[in-house]
């Protein structure tokens, strides 16, 4: 079975996008955040936050009972 990337239920702060994709990499959540926060600041947070805002309309919920 492929693995998908999800929105996460369990860890997130806005949408569970980051969360999200933290679970599919296997990668800090947090680290992931603060890594968002540095590349938003970097870039004027313009850029940044349309990125988010396609991502939580593009990356789909998590289907109810489906853990992986």
């Amino acid at each position: 079975m492929t693995k998908r990337l999800y929105k996460s239920d369990t860890n997130k702060v806005f949408a569970g996008v980051i969360g999200g994709i933290g679970e599919y990499f296997d990668i800090d959540p947090t680290l992931l955040r603060l890594a968002y926060i540095l590349i938003a600041i970097l870039t004027a947070f313009f850029p940044a936050v349309i990125g988010y805002l396609i991502a939580c309309i593009v990356v789909p919920k998590r289907p109810v009972g489906k853990t992986s």
